[in-house]
């Protein structure tokens, strides 16, 4: 399985909906914080050509924000990641 990366900041509302969603559906991501490293900040703003948090890849692919996990997870394939567990 392809590993699920979140970059995001402790206090951002899109941020905790993002992690909640992911864990609501048991799935493992590396959650990465931007609070405290502008450097890494920067370089993820650079890597998405965006420009807000989260920031989600699953392997190389780039998901988007919160909005497009939700739109992936309507679509049915935040469930083929929690199945494809185990």
């Amino acid at each position: 399985m392809s590993q699920i990366v979140l970059y995001g900041t402790r206090f951002c509302p899109f941020c905790i909906q993002a992690r909640r969603l992911l864990s609501s559906k048991g799935i493992e991501f590396k959650d990465i914080p931007l609070d405290a490293d502008p450097e890494l900040r920067s370089s993820v703003m650079d890597r998405s050509s965006r420009h807000t948090v989260p920031q989600i890849w699953i392997g190389e692919d780039h998901v988007g924000g919160f909005t497009e996990l939700r739109e992936l997870d309507r679509q049915g394939g935040l469930d083929s990641l929690s199945t494809a567990e185990g």
